[in-house]
């Protein structure tokens, strides 16, 4: 079998003064005209204000960038995990309110409050904390309270939010915008335990109204949430993996019409021909059983793509599927082309997304790996260039 001609495209040598990230062939794409309709969409479908969740780099997307058009599109808030996310949005000129929704440490609350950041208070230690560090600025905190209603992750109790919510509404420094809890199981619309969960975060919310307190923001939804369980909508839902329009679970059904933000793109960098029996890739796990054309990609696990795609995954070229084989490298891995396959060096490669027809999902991508379409999206890492199309920028 002749090997394909590999001066067919040769690879144009980079000029010393360009940027060497936008020479390399591997890149993130992300489609903001997506972005822009799933978050109209999702708003349209739950009829209430969207906190749209940009935490762990927007799942991969790009923090800054996708928050900044999110508050282009007249988004009313946003959340992220950690107070560096928030720092990182307000230094970037981002002015919406902002929710931050880990954990806290003490010694955070007095940035929080000065960096005008949202904060979670989830105990009446964390509340005391928060207490004195407005007081010591001279300048409220402005608070949610986290309820746990079944996740055991943070948060008071719902059958001991009582004394909690008293406290908070006491507060002569916490100024109490939000209340919330979060869905362990609303990704698989049979469960039953979603319904369970809005009964116990009702039952807490309650205490406002026994008090005599103005009742603050209530917020339950997820992802799985929104698509699958309208009664948990409240008066604001929290869309993350959805509004970048993959689906949470398999379970999870597309009652909402979203579109995929992200694609991930790469080039052929390389092909030959491998004669039968000689294994290709660490280990030697894979080998074809004749003379077949194969072709290196120059992506791997260092850039975050999962190793557990190694002969198992499936690329995009020339609107043809073709396997992954042999172990996933640090940098590269191979796919086979098949004895009478076609590509040549610069060919474009698709790993998720969309091309001559053929379209493989970041949702296919996990199912494959073993693993959630969350674990993908925010695995990949920063050493890929982010591409940002549609919306008011250029390609």
């Amino acid at each position: 079998m002749d090997p394909l001609p590999s001066d067919k495209h040769p690879l144009v040598a980079a000029d010393d003064r360009a940027d060497p990230v936008s020479q390399r062939p591997t890149r993130v794409r992300v489609d903001l005209d997506a972005l822009t309709h799933n978050l109209h969409a999702l708003r349209a479908h739950a009829g209430v204000p969207v906190m749209a969740v940009v935490k762990a780099n927007a799942y991969g997307h790009g923090l800054v960038p996708v928050a900044l058009h999110l508050q282009a599109q007249g988004v009313e808030q946003l959340g992220v995990a950690f107070l560096e996310e928030g720092v990182a949005l307000r230094r970037a000129g981002v002015h919406l309110p902002i929710l931050v929704m880990g954990g806290i440490f003490g010694p955070q609350a007095a940035q929080l409050i000065s960096e005008d950041l949202e904060i979670t208070v989830s105990s009446l230690d964390k509340l005391r904390q928060v207490e004195a560090a407005a007081e010591a600025l001279g300048r409220k905190a402005t608070v949610h309270l986290k309820i746990d209603t079944g996740m055991e992750r943070i948060g008071v109790h719902s059958y001991h939010a009582g004394p909690f919510i008293e406290a908070a509404v006491a507060s002569r420094w916490c100024t109490v915008k939000g209340v919330y809890s979060h869905l362990a199981c609303a990704d698989d619309p049979a469960s039953p335990m979603t319904r369970q969960q809005l009964e116990k975060f009702l039952e807490a919310c309650a205490h406002f109204d026994r008090l005599g307190a103005p009742m603050p923001i209530r917020h339950i939804a997820n992802s799985g949430g929104v698509l699958h369980f309208p009664e948990t909508h409240l008066d604001l839902v929290r869309p993350g993996i959805a509004l970048y329009g993959v689906l949470p679970d398999p379970a999870s059904q597309a009652t909402v019409d979203l579109r995929p933000v992200m694609s991930l793109v790469s080039q052929v960098v390389y092909f030959k021909v491998v004669p039968a029996g000689h294994p290709v890739s660490y280990g030697a796990t894979w080998a074809p059983g004749a003379d077949t054309r194969v072709v290196t990609i120059p992506m791997g696990y260092g850039d975050g793509f999962p190793r557990s795609l190694s002969s198992r995954g499936e690329v995009l070229i020339r609107g043809q599927r073709h396997p992954i084989v042999g172990r996933i490298c640090m940098d590269q891995f191979m796919a086979d082309l098949g004895p009478q396959g076609t590509a040549y060096n610069e060919d474009a490669v698709v790993l998720i997304g969309r091309q001559n027809g053929q379209h493989i999902r970041c949702e296919d991508v996990a199912l494959s790996a073993g693993t959630i379409p969350y674990e993908i999206l925010v695995g990949l890492n920063t050493r890929i260039p982010r591409e940002y199309v549609g919306g008011d920028r250029t390609a």
